[in-house]
């Protein structure tokens, strides 16, 4: 086991700045990919084709693998004082105000202008709301919600370590947790990939290891963790695309998805050795803040707009149109509800805890 790692309070309210921004670059990729790829060339999703960025667009899933790893570097900051209650209300906090408000925008208008495509009932939405579906078998309201429960297993996994006290050793843990990724290749177990999040570790166990960098610095250990991180994510990325190909009818480049994949890997080697210049020296707040709203907003309701107006507007105005009333709309759940509700949640989530005699334990 290595060496023990040590965090200071202060770092779980540093902000890097970077961060918003990759967050929001990664963002925008998924709707170009849902808006100008995915929506038209399977299930019927969206009527209205948009040619002109469809082969580049068609890499934009790639976005949620970006998601996965800054989730690794902010999770383990968010975790990195030790105690599971400040976490687990932080995560509260964070997923559930925007969710909800989305969820609900979402299924108004799918009700208003869903039909036939799209549809909702009054079960489905309430269960969605418990952000639980995908555990019990109900159908998601919106099929971007996966990412988020890919998520939610990372953070159970967060919470075990922090609940066991073992967060000084989360180097160490991050090394069997690849080891084990990588022995189960052959494998092909449901079970083990669905709990060891096996499609996706990689990125989230190097996204945490950059957080390590960053807090802590560089070391031999930490190259060779990123290096391993970097071609088992190569090769979950490459992995599926026979089935990607087959299910969209396109042809992948295996050369340009190894290179966006190895750009993560740079982008995130520079913030984590603060090499950023004026990136990392700006604040993109705004932009980071309406990303995750802008996540659960866009799909369905994009392609219910497309499927309700083309070919009556033009299709040009119309795709650039939406994306700016998807931006505008994350912006007001954000500011309206998401800073609203937030703090208000907070205060109550902590009485709870402090009630029921759960008392702040910082683990040094």
């Amino acid at each position: 086991m290595p060496k023990e790692i040590s965090f200071s309070l202060n770092m779980t309210n540093t902000r890097v700045n970077e961060i918003d921004l990759l967050r929001f670059l990664a963002a925008l990729a998924v709707v170009f990919f849902h808006y100008a790829f995915r929506g038209y060339a399977a299930d019927a999703m969206s009527v209205m084709p948009y040619p002109s960025l469809a082969s580049i667009s068609k890499y934009g899933y790639l976005g949620v693998q970006l998601f996965f790893m800054i989730s690794g570097f902010v999770i383990l900051m968010t975790a990195a004082n030790g105690s599971l209650r400040d976490f687990i209300i932080s995560r509260l906090v964070r997923l559930y105000p925007a969710f909800w408000a989305c969820c609900t925008i979402t299924s108004l208008l799918i009700v208003a202008i869903g039909a036939p495509n799209f549809k909702v009932s009054l079960s489905q939405y309430l269960i969605n709301m418990t952000m639980l579906s995908e555990y019990i078998g109900v159908p998601s309201i919106d099929g971007v919600y996966w990412s988020l429960f890919v998520e939610m297993k990372f953070y159970v996994l967060v919470c075990l370590i922090l609940l066991v006290g073992r967060i000084h050793q989360v180097q160490g843990i991050l090394i069997l947790w690849l080891i084990a990724s990588i022995i189960t290749l052959p494998i092909h177990s449901y079970r083990l990939t669905y709990y060891l999040i096996a499609d996706y570790s990689a990125f989230f166990i190097a996204g945490a290891t950059f957080f390590l960098i960053w807090s802590k610095g560089f070391s031999l250990a930490r190259f060779w963790i990123i290096a391993l991180s970097w071609g088992l994510a190569v090769y979950q990325s490459i992995a599926d695309l026979p089935n990607f190909e087959k299910n969209y009818h396109v042809t992948m480049n295996r050369s340009l998805v190894i290179g966006v994949v190895t750009i993560f890997f740079v982008t995130m080697m520079c913030v984590s050795l603060r090499k950023t210049g004026a990136f990392g020296r700006s604040r993109w707040v705004i932009v980071g803040a309406i990303t995750y709203p802008l996540y659960l907003l866009h799909q369905n309701i994009g392609f219910m707009i497309f499927n309700t107006i083309y070919p009556k507007i033009n299709a040009n105005l119309l795709f650039w149109g939406t994306i700016f009333l998807m931006l505008v709309t994350a912006y007001a759940v954000h500011i309206l509800i998401e800073k609203r509700l937030a703090s208000s949640m907070k205060i109550t989530i902590d009485r709870f805890f402090c009630g029921a005699g759960w008392k702040k334990a910082v683990i040094r």
